[in-house]
């Protein structure tokens, strides 16, 4: 496996940049242009000494709903990893370009709350592809520790599309391969008849204010424009935005550590008008986003309590 540690953390755009050029004739024949088909290489990118800035913590949470305290939204690592995330896909030895690509899953384990100030160490390998009935997909695994105690830990299932094999095999094997513990698919959406709890009105310029805050410019959340070419009739919302908003709405109910597994669902086009159910089932809690007139699927989600982790031991015990 090819490990390394970053000096700071890398540059969004430029990676952009990079990750698009697939897109142009004869580009992935360059060595350090992704897009030369193959097998996912096998990188471990870490970066150390990382800070959250409370400006632009504050400013996330404004544009996910969530209350500002003296502790990380429970989503916000997955932004400070986003760009150790386009670092693993710009890379030369990516089989192919990350414009276009559709994240369908998501499992995030909070260990413990993550202080406003904590020093964070944030590591990022990439899973081999996976068969899909819409194509291939593979997994982005990101671990947040603080010193030698892991705190936070998630993997994002993204999607090629393309020509996939429809079997109850590929999808099985999809569902198992690259997780950090249980799998997102493997819970029972919540039933369809649960009454809405809230309704959210989103404006046709979500995908652009959740990219200045998080800088996930995936030209297919910015504009119709850019999202048209990429096969979609006009910009959807970010599906991270949809499982922040989600958590946001539940952040009086969850305790310091969980999982929160979410699966999305039909693509949430903007301008949109979609509703949120939620019911705690035992201990856990499921939860949903759906159009609010045709009552369409976007996102199916459940929390479920961990057991904290002991903290890693720094020292040793006095005679």
């Amino acid at each position: 496996m090819a490990s390394r540690t970053l000096d700071s953390s890398p540059s969004i755009l430029p990676l952009y940049a990079r990750a698009a050029l697939p897109m142009l004739p004869g580009a992935s024949l360059l060595p350090f242009v992704p897009g030369g088909g193959g097998e996912i290489p096998d990188l471990d990118l870490k970066l150390e000494g990382v800070v959250a800035d409370p400006a632009a913590v504050a400013a996330y949470a404004k544009v996910c709903g969530f209350t500002l305290r003296d502790h990380l939204p429970p989503t916000y690592p997955h932004v400070l990893a986003f760009p150790l995330h386009m670092a693993v896909m710009a890379d030369g030895g990516f089989p192919f370009g990350a414009v276009g690509l559709v994240h369908v899953e998501n499992r995030i384990e909070q260990h413990r709350r993550i202080g406003s100030g904590e020093k964070l160490t944030i590591r990022v390998r990439p899973t081999k592809l996976a068969p899909h009935p819409k194509g291939q997909t593979f997994g982005l695994l990101t671990e947040v520790t603080v010193g030698r105690e892991k705190v936070w830990e998630s993997t994002s299932t993204m999607l090629r599309r393309g020509k996939g094999d429809g079997s109850d095999a590929a999808s099985s094997a999809t569902r198992k391969g690259g997780r950090s513990s249980a799998a997102a698919g493997d819970f029972a959406a919540l039933p369809v008849d649960t009454p809405a709890s809230a309704e959210w009105r989103l404006g046709g310029d979500l995908g652009r204010s959740y990219a200045a805050v998080s800088g996930d410019r995936n030209p297919i959340h910015m504009h119709s424009l850019t999202a048209k070419p990429l096969g979609f009739p006009g910009a959807i919302a970010h599906g991270m935005w949809t499982k922040a908003r989600c958590l946001a709405a539940l952040e009086s109910r969850l305790p310091d550590a969980f999982a929160a597994d979410v699966r999305f669902r039909k693509p949430i086009l903007l301008p949109a008008h979609v509703e949120f159910a939620s019911a705690a089932q035992g201990d856990e809690i499921a939860f949903a986003v759906r159009d609010a007139k045709r009552q369409i699927p976007h996102l199916d989600g459940r929390v479920a309590p961990l057991e904290p982790k002991p903290k890693a031991k720094t020292g040793r015990k006095s005679k």
